[in-house]
């Protein structure tokens, strides 16, 4: 099984965390490719940043698919681009938050997430609510940006660990969800120190496209996770133009029988 991790922004040193992060998840056997795109912003902090990253993103995943792989993770806390990349992919894509927060609803009642700026709480309450999990779930920033998650003389790190026990102590927190790819590798000591359920997304994804890829499923291509339709795309996004669908296997050999 092959399984590529897209961290949909450029910062090459986040996505070789977020890959050892994904690889030490991963069963005997997977393979876990760690990838980001060479166009688009070097963190995700808001939905402008959000926006400019899908073309990235969704290039990886078409090159995922011309290399074979069986599903993938976006590893960004937003899940950036994740219903676009579903209609490129054919194998599963499952986004971090996604993930984590389904994870936090079986280990325990109520949650936490703990992201890293404040303007990126009102994306991750949304998506708290589409995942039906909005009751459940707390968002707090611990405003730190996410590219002093690789600093370690930033002090970033404290302070995403002082926001989680202050998570734990007010909202009565059952779990902790770490909202930001670039904390991945916090989990395992936060759980031991706290005794508690402390989830990264990274992880759980991996684990989660493991599993249905095991299972024998694929995205459904039936309604809105469908192939884009070809179309032209005008200006700078002409390249990103939706390509043709490969011809049904009769269609084929009904073009070769015509050719000969």
């Amino acid at each position: 099984m092959r399984i590529l991790i897209v961290n949909p922004n450029t910062t090459g040193s986040m996505t070789a965390r977020i890959g050892a992060a994904g690889r030490a998840a991963a069963s005997p056997g997977t393979e876990v490719v760690a990838t980001n795109p060479d166009m688009g912003p070097e963190s995700i902090e808001g939905y402008y940043d959000e926006a400019f990253s899908v073309p990235g993103l969704l290039d990886e995943i078409r090159r995922g698919e011309s290399l074979g792989f069986d599903g993938y993770v976006i590893a960004c806390f937003d899940d950036t681009g994740l219903d676009a990349a579903r209609t490129v992919a054919v194998g599963p894509v499952l986004g971090i938050c996604e993930a984590a927060m389904h994870a936090a609803t079986m280990l325990g009642g109520r949650f936490s997430v703990v992201t890293t700026l404040a303007r990126s709480a009102p994306a991750l309450e949304s998506l708290a609510r589409r995942y039906g999990v909005g009751d459940r779930c707390r968002v707090r920033a611990s405003d730190v940006p996410v590219l002093a998650l690789e600093d370690p003389a930033s002090g970033a790190v404290r302070r995403v660990k002082e926001e989680i026990r202050r998570a734990v102590r007010e909202d009565g927190a059952e779990c902790i969800v770490l909202g930001c790819a670039g904390m991945a590798d916090l989990a395992a000591d936060l759980t031991r120190r706290l005794g508690l359920p402390v989830i990264d997304g990274v992880a759980a994804a991996t684990r989660m496209v493991e599993a249905l890829v095991g299972l024998g499923l694929r995205t459904s291509k039936v309604g809105g996770y469908a192939a884009p339709l070809p179309k032209a795309y005008a200006g700078e996004l002409a390249r990103f133009a939706p390509p043709l669908p490969p011809p049904a296997p009769e269609a084929a050999e009904a073009g070769r029988k015509m050719r000969g």
